[in-house]
């Protein structure tokens, strides 16, 4: 089969192009507008696999699409293509409704015009809002009502709406996941974990938002490709699956670990002013797709994290080259001559 990996030079989907290249014999082009947060040097292996094809293109640029989607006739169509950075959507929300709501629009339509087998919407747990801290029996389930709290979430959660229309009223082959939060290789360094990394490495001051109580369950990366892998394949056409990695740790927890891997004192640690609307806690339910799929998440925290300051410590040039914004060159290294 011929699969199209929307975003595919971000954290989770360039995780998902690598999973693939090396559990399947299926064929990957990657589309992505290689925005701050698309990265081609992330996916200098692949770009060496005669099973990948690298594609760059804005998906809310409907001509561009349409002409893809006839060029290659793909079968499934995994979109992770999304502003996903939260503060920057409390900055700017308008791009993230144009790339998350209308972007997905232009996709479906042309997998409903162009014949595609299977298409996969990577959502979010954060479109169900937040749970309270003193209530670590609720989690959030397939079922659980649509409450969003920023720009981004909102942004996603009308994509999924959307997709469920576009599957009831014009009979789009689609799944949806909603993933609790990712960590591991190639996250961009302006998230929470690699941003702790980076700074405690240069023994720089720690920001932490509040007091630092608020709750994320964590997934490893490799587990969210796993799953997405079973649901694209094996996943019921109009269903919503939860993927989340029973690993909850309030941001604090994990600041604190990433320091006492490192070898850090927690001295570093600064409370900063709370992001707005800060959503509490997330807790996700895997039931269903366990029940359905037989996918559980294999790597617990304390492995993961470990994993995770491991790769960053042995792939420094990656992350400083976003840092000192090289990374936004390799486009033009690679291309431009050809």
């Amino acid at each position: 089969m011929k699969i199209l990996v929307t975003g595919g030079a971000g954290f989770i989907g360039s995780n998902f192009v690598y999973y693939e290249l090396a559990h399947s014999d299926d064929e990957i082009v990657c589309l992505d507008a290689l925005t701050y947060a698309g990265n081609l040097e992330t996916l200098e292996d692949a770009l060496k696999n005669e099973k990948f094809k690298f594609v760059k293109g804005d998906i809310t640029d409907r001509a561009f699409i349409n002409k893809l989607f006839e060029e290659e006739r793909f079968d499934i169509v995994v979109n992770f293509a999304a502003e996903s950075h939260v503060d920057r959507s409390i900055e700017n929300p308008e791009i993230f409704l144009k790339t998350n709501i209308i972007g997905t629009s232009v996709l479906m339509d042309a997998s409903l015009k162009y014949g595609v087998k299977r298409y996969h919407q990577v959502s979010t747990d954060e479109v169900y809002g937040d749970l309270p801290l003193d209530r670590p029996d609720l989690m959030f389930t397939e079922t659980t009502p649509i409450h969003t709290s920023s720009p981004y979430s909102a942004s996603k959660a009308s994509a999924d709406l959307l997709v469920g229309a576009y599957h009831r009223t014009f009979g789009l082959q689609a799944t949806i996941s909603r993933c609790s939060n990712n960590y591991g290789p190639y996250h961009f360094p302006e998230k929470l974990i690699p941003l702790m990394i980076s700074r405690a490495l240069n023994d720089e001051s720690l920001p932490v938002y509040g007091d630092g109580a608020n709750v994320r369950d964590w997934l490893y990366v490799e587990d969210h490709c796993a799953a997405i892998d079973l649901i694209i394949r094996k996943g019921k056409v109009g269903e919503v699956y939860n993927i989340g990695g029973h690993n909850e740790k309030s941001n604090l927890e994990v600041v604190k670990t990433v320091l006492r891997i490192l070898g850090k004192p927690e001295s570093l640690i600064t409370f900063v002013t709370d992001r707005k609307g800060h959503d509490r806690r997330y807790a996700i339910d895997p039931a269903k797709i366990h029940a359905e799929l037989g996918w559980l998440p294999q790597t617990d925290f304390d492995t993961g994290i470990k994993k995770t300051v491991e790769w960053y410590l042995n792939n420094k040039d990656w992350w400083e080259h976003i840092i000192n914004g090289e990374y936004q060159d390799y486009y033009k290294k690679m291309y431009e001559n050809r």
